[in-house]
């Protein structure tokens, strides 16, 4: 093929050469169209749900007339940290973060292993009563004693104003049980059991040797769901704890908006008012970023895992 001949023939098919020599082939307008529109959606919908973010965090750090007035658009302006000033002020914050640490850390631990200890076996095809346990389970998803009859329940079982109160009720996530069953019954084959029973392997030694390092993309993501759930645990909290020592994060920063709280009529001088209401609506934006920077430090984690772990384990099977 000649020069002229090879032109046209690239011309014919959308074929560009580059400097290099390799062939790249051209996307027809189609679908030059298409990725536009979808990248552009895209980025719309990213501005949509990062400003709210970026708006409380650059509002935290801002002045309280600055908030008050509406100044505050993208960055801080008048930079301050009046907010975090005033919450960390109130000293039982750090009684609060010991606590919430405690309950999201042992809690989780313990969601984790329960889940997998029952996952594991429903899993199973040979179960007895696979399904009837199954069933068992997914009917607390639709039906449950509610509130006072939970309440007696922690009465008589003597977990009132103790830290297990908030760890040992919600032992179970049924959610994450049934993704983590799926997930066990999509990704380990049935003949790696065999092989192992072949070889002598005990069902406790195939759960940790085999089981476990192959589920190690769904553990992640439970751990990350039980992890935010202990985290922002509030009304469990104020249901059945009456000692403050053993309050989680949620309601001593519930208790410091309150106590920003206060009635116009009360207060004679205006600028006193303006001021007070100013460190009120400061506070919000402090408050939101003291209670969720911790827990979204844990996500850069579990990223990697998580699209694998959630996809699979709820999708297939």
């Amino acid at each position: 093929m000649t020069k002229t001949e090879e032109k046209t023939f690239i011309n014919k098919n959308n074929l560009s050469i580059s400097s290099k020599g390799s062939k790249k082939v051209k996307s027809p307008i189609e679908d030059r169209i298409y990725y536009t529109v979808i990248y552009t959606l895209l980025i719309f919908i990213l501005l949509i749900v990062l400003y709210p973010l970026v708006y409380i965090v650059s509002a935290s750090f801002s002045s309280p007339e600055a908030v008050t007035s509406g100044k505050v658009v993208l960055f801080p302006v008048s930079p301050s940290l009046a907010g975090y000033k005033a919450v960390f002020k109130y000293k039982d914050v750090f009684i609060g973060y010991r606590n919430t640490f405690f309950y999201t850390i042992v809690g989780t631990a313990v969601n984790v292993a329960m889940t997998l200890m029952t996952a594991y076996p429903l899993s199973r095809k040979t179960l007895p009563g696979k399904g009837f346990f199954t069933f068992l389970f997914t009917f607390t998803m639709l039906f449950s004693g509610g509130m006072i009859p939970n309440y007696m329940l922690m009465k008589q079982l003597h977990l009132l104003n103790t830290p297990w109160v908030m760890i040992i009720p919600g032992a179970i996530g049924v959610t994450n049980l049934i993704i983590t069953r799926t997930f066990m019954q999509s990704n380990i084959p049935q003949d790696l059991l065999e092989a192992a029973q072949i070889d002598g392997c005990s069902d406790f030694k195939y759960f940790f040797s085999v089981v476990l390092p192959l589920s190690q993309a769904n553990i992640a993501v439970i751990t990350l769901y039980y992890a935010v759930g202990h985290w922002n645990s509030y009304f469990n909290a104020f249901l059945f704890l009456s000692n403050k020592r053993l309050f989680p994060l949620q309601l001593f920063l519930r208790d410091i908006l309150l106590l920003s709280q206060i009635d116009s009529n009360s207060v004679a001088n205006q600028d006193t008012l303006v001021a007070v209401h100013g460190l009120a609506d400061l506070l919000k934006y402090s408050l939101i970023v003291v209670a969720t920077v911790p827990i979204l430090c844990l996500y850069p984690f579990v990223q990697r895992y998580f699209v694998k772990g959630v996809m699979i384990g709820s999708l297939k099977g």
